[in-house]
């Protein structure tokens, strides 16, 4: 994702598959691209997490795509210079409440609310529906061509 310099400034809340694609050497193009968007925000300042993609992560890395533990582990760890929004109660109402009006899957709606939450302009996602807007935030797949 090519981004202005406006964007560049813009905070952006990482979904899952980001992070999983900077493990995937099965799709180097892609591994490729996700590795500039976290080594940008990374310096940038601009990324946020919440713990649910923290968990997806750790599960989907080391089962999927059969990553060490121990890497995974460290890469957690490393994460913790980003900020990271843990949930909270009212944040999984709000997400039902998102599942309910759009029909996301629960799981996306609480990505949803937790990006909403951090006040990003962004959610970077390949999972959900590329130029879509909820509220402030504007879905962006970062792996379209």
């Amino acid at each position: 994702m090519k981004r202005s310099d406006n964007t560049a400034k813009e905070r952006c809340f990482l979904d899952t598959n980001i992070l999983l694609y900077t493990d995937d050497g099965a799709a180097p193009a892609k591994q490729t691209q996700a590795l500039h968007l976290l080594e940008d925000g990374w310096n940038s300042g601009t990324l946020v997490l919440s713990t649910q993609v923290l968990q997806e992560y750790t599960v989907a890395a080391s089962r999927k795509l059969g990553v060490p533990i121990a890497t995974v582990q460290r890469k957690v760890e490393l994460f913790h210079a980003l900020e990271i929004l843990s949930i909270e109660h009212r944040d999984i109402v709000r997400a039902i409440e998102l599942h309910r009006l759009y029909q996301f899957s629960f799981w996306d709606s609480l990505i949803i609310r937790m990006a909403q939450k951090a006040s990003c302009a962004v959610l970077l996602s390949e999972d959900l529906q590329h130029g879509q807007t909820i509220g402030d935030l504007r879905i962006v797949n970062p792996f379209r061509v």
